[in-house]
């Protein structure tokens, strides 16, 4: 049944089936029994359908280990390339966050972005848009879509707050590295089947000025209900396949958190080596001025030091600006699925509250079941569809995020070790060239 006055984006996105909800009271000794008229819609012998038509099936719940093994690269992640319910040829939407400038005002210094879009949508007047957003821009188009879809996952922002004194946020470093962020996330929420409908995301793209204050009239009554209706209810139990979701988000979570400052002492150990090295080249140049007959050997230690420091410079830099943004915006994509879980809860406890508190009236007064009941139990199976549709497109994204990652680092490894091979192998020519030089002038 559906619900009436709802947001477009809370109608199921229907990209994947969701099994069968138990009824929420099944958990008790003994089932409550709501009554005929309910039985048909809740447990009926019909095939249960959502509220656009996708048919419930049942399914074995999936176990926190299996979901955890899906972070594994096999070979067959090729597919993993084409993203599973957007494809290059469907598209009709796209995107790019490019061009930084910076902009001095006498209230204040900010950064501005390119936004450009290009688009066949009939919802769009012109076919491509060109507009400049700021941070706080991207920033509001977030919390809109957060406040218009509650039951869709939205992408994370890299952090808005920075430590003043430890990193420049008007370094060209941190420009760049926060404009593949916010080109990243504008991506994915256009390439997303629901999100890149939203009105805010239309605003965003095509408006000159955009009036953050204002906003749009979108009908967020379901949001709110979802934030502020199970009131003090306690879920009486979260289906095993959401609870699976939980423990892998905490286990994945943690992973991160470990690799991340491992690979920040790294950065910090290869930097202070960085600065040692290169101490040590110059040592052989300043030896090599007051060495007549060892200058050619000497020149050639500090060339390649000096080209291991370059190398090593190169692999610093890659992990700074490449590995490690990676592992942050999935971070922060770990607590946005945790924040919809608990939003999903939330509505569970709706409706089991409802639910209780009218079968206990039916068998008091039999009055019939209410209507609101049947909403919250549509939404609630709106929430568990798209909760679920939108895990898998995460799934396959990471999978195809982290293979490309873990490619480019062993790459980079590759590329870092092969120069210094290269540069000290140039010392050893360098040497036996001296040395047949020094034979043949004996020899004379």
């Amino acid at each position: 049944m559906s619900v009436p006055g709802a947001p477009r984006g809370l109608a199921s996105s229907g990209q994947k089936p969701i099994a069968e909800i138990l009824h929420p009271l099944s958990a008790a000794e003994e089932p409550l029994s709501p009554g005929p008229d309910v039985t048909e819609d809740v447990r009926g012998d019909k095939e249960a359908v959502l509220t656009n038509g996708t048919p419930v099936e049942t399914s074995s719940p999936a176990s926190a280990s299996s979901l955890l093994n899906r972070l594994q690269l096999d070979d067959d992640l090729e597919a993993d390339g084409l993203d599973l319910y957007v494809s290059t040829e469907t598209r009709d939407l796209f995107v790019t966050v490019d061009d930084p400038k910076k902009h001095v005002s006498t209230m204040e210094t900010y950064i501005t972005y390119r936004v450009s879009a290009k688009t066949t949508r009939i919802e769009f007047d012109l076919p491509e848009y060109c507009v400049r957003r700021r941070y706080q821009d991207f920033d509001w188009l977030r919390i809109k879509l957060e406040d218009s879809q509650p039951t869709h996952l939205i992408p994370p922002l890299p952090e808005k707050f920075v430590m003043k004194g430890v990193v420049d946020r008007f370094s060209e470093e941190f420009v760049e590295t926060r404009m593949k962020a916010l080109d990243k996330f504008l991506k994915r929420v256009a390439d997303h089947p629901v999100l890149s409908f939203n009105p805010h995301l239309n605003a965003f793209l095509t408006a000159k000025d955009l009036n953050k204050r204002q906003g749009l009239a979108l009908l967020t009554k379901v949001g709110e209900s979802v934030k502020h209706a199970a009131g003090g209810y306690k879920l009486r139990a979260r289906p095993a396949e959401f609870c699976a979701m939980g423990e892998y988000l905490d286990t994945f979570n943690q992973k991160l958190g470990t690799i991340d400052r491992i690979a920040q002492r790294i950065i910090k150990e290869q930097s202070e080596y960085l600065t040692e090295l290169r101490e040590y080249g110059t040592l052989y140049s300043s030896w090599a001025a007051s060495e007549e007959e060892l200058q050619r050997p000497l020149e050639g230690v500090a060339s390649s030091v000096a080209t291991c420091a370059g190398a090593l410079e190169d692999l610093s830099e890659n992990m700074s600006q490449d590995f490690l943004p990676v592992l942050r915006e999935y971070v922060l994509y770990i607590e946005s699925m945790k924040n919809v879980l608990r939003k999903r809860d939330q509505s569970q406890a709706e409706y089991e509250g409802r639910l209780e508190a009218a079968v206990l009236r039916r068998q008091e007064d039999r009055t019939p079941m209410p209507v609101e009941v049947e909403k919250c139990q549509d939404r609630l199976e709106c929430f568990n569809a798209d909760l679920k549709a939108d895990w898998e497109r995460w799934q396959s994204n990471k999978r195809q995020d982290f293979k490309q990652l873990l490619t480019g680092m062993a790459d980079q490894n590759i590329n870092h070790y092969e120069k210094c091979q290269a540069g000290w192998e140039s010392l050893i020519t360098l040497l036996q060239d001296k040395q047949t030089e020094d034979k043949s002038g004996e020899t004379n």
